[in-house]
């Protein structure tokens, strides 16, 4: 099996004539559907549901950050195996079949995890340099690649300069793996065309390219798998993790928590930073989501100031995180506020910029408390990352909306396997737990 996770693909796009003539070609010989993305929609959170099969409430990741409240630590884009709660496929057929081969590049917390091939992005931060590396498993697997296509351009991942460029390499890794690996399962990440589609937005023509180039990276694989003599024995299965919602401004939740005083900073150096210390409330923001956090007597509080901020589409209690399955896990926030369809939460909680944390002009992932594609844009009179935040025009995370046919990616495989019913003039949905729990059947029974 070779699982491609493709961001930002819709059933529309398989349906639009010769956007895209490889997948759709995979689809035609056998099965394709619209998808639903666990909620929230974003990158960490559906590859876990899709991996294990599982909703959030029982895996684990509530987005791509997590709040540590004993440590009033903030930290996204962990890449630790062992923050998801849960079994993955890898796991379960090493169990099954323990001389099974399995390869994951560029999956979301697959460091240290169970499978046999893995290589995801590591840079090495010195004093004087960032060294370009990326961890492997088994250890040389990397420098091996490495050595054939040169280093992974870490720039080219996230970033000012992030491009195809990218997926290019992940893809020269991917065909690298297949021929001499031979892994049983394969999951690769396919990113370039969540870059676009933030900057320009969904249907502009930039975004479109990307996803024509996503496509000829399918057909790549496909060729590699035919010249090897063992494609009537592969399953390919592509998913997209989510779609993107065109969007015209951002809301600041921290900002708006501040002047309600639930939220509290501290001067250092002239610079203000957060202070989840002696915060009464504050806002873990993803894209279109935002786990607030509150301690206990702010509740009604923080309620009513969120439900009153210009943006918010709805704040989820605890009946409302129940429904979504983002329930009984000490992670997710006590709150969850959602915006409106065509805006998205920044993390700013400054009013002056002179008074910014430094950090939060760079591209720094690890250290912002939250999710910041601002970083796709340079501000070259300053030399640093733009604070203009009209620049984003697509954005994701809310949950899916069937009836209104609003939220929904894509699902498809080369095989009819009978997972999406017998109708298939009229493709129906099926959720992404649900195509995680297929496929874990498929490899391990």
């Amino acid at each position: 099996m070779i699982l491609l996770d493709i961001v930002g693909l819709e059933i529309k796009h398989l349906e639009s004539g010769d956007l895209l003539p490889n997948i759709s070609k995979i689809a035609s010989t056998g099965e394709y559907c619209k998808m639903e993305p666990v909620f929230p929609a974003l990158t960490s959170t559906v590859q876990a549901s899709v991996l294990s099969g599982k909703y959030p409430n029982e895996h684990g990741i509530i987005c791509n950050g997590l709040y540590d409240r004993n440590r009033y630590e903030v930290s996204f884009w962990g890449q630790a195996s062992s923050l998801v709660q849960a079994e993955r496929l890898w796991d379960l057929m090493k169990k099954k079949t323990p001389d099974s081969r399995t390869a994951v590049l560029f999956g979301q917390h697959s460091m240290y995890s169970n499978a046999d091939f893995v290589v995801t992005p590591r840079p090495l931060h010195m004093a004087d340099e960032m060294i370009m590396w990326c961890y492997s498993k088994p250890p040389g697997f990397y420098e091996d690649l490495k050595y054939k296509y040169g280093d992974f351009n870490l720039a080219h991942y996230w970033g000012p300069l992030a491009s195809q460029d990218s997926s290019d390499w992940i893809v020269k890794a991917a065909l690298d793996t297949i021929e001499y690996q031979r892994p049983n399962f394969m999951f690769a990440y396919i990113p370039h065309v969540d870059y676009s589609a933030q900057r320009y937005g969904k249907n502009d023509k930039a975004t479109q390219n990307d996803l024509k180039r996503a496509d000829e990276f399918v057909g790549d694989i496909v060729q590699k798998v035919t010249e090897l003599g063992v494609r009537e024995e592969t399953l390919f299965i592509i998913i997209s993790e989510y779609s993107f919602n065109d969007v015209k401004s951002a809301v600041p939740l921290n900002q708006k928590l501040r002047d309600a005083d639930l939220l509290a900073t501290r001067n250092i150096s002239e610079k203000e930073y957060l202070d989840l210390e002696y915060s009464s409330a504050f806002a873990m923001v993803d894209h279109q989501i935002a786990h607030i956090y509150i301690k206990e007597g702010f509740e009604t509080r923080t309620k009513k100031v969120l439900e009153n901020i210009d943006g918010v589409e709805s704040v989820l209690t605890s009946v409302e995180k129940r429904k979504l399955h983002i329930d009984n896990t000490e992670r997710s926030g006590d709150m969850i506020a959602v915006s409106n369809k065509d805006r998205w939460f920044n993390y700013n909680w400054w009013y002056d910029s002179d008074k910014a944390p430094k950090f939060t002009k760079t591209v720094d992932i690890h250290r912002k408390p939250g999710y910041d594609p601002l970083e796709l844009y340079l501000d070259y009179e300053t030399k640093t990352i733009s604070q203009d935040t009209k620049l984003i025009r697509g954005s994701h995370g809310l949950p899916p909306d069937i009836q209104k046919d609003e939220g929904l990616s894509l699902y498809v495989s080369s095989r009819q396997t009978g997972i999406i019913g017998d109708n298939l003039e009229t493709p129906q949905s099926v959720t992404s737990v649900r195509v995680g729990k297929y496929l874990i059947d498929l490899l391990t029974t």
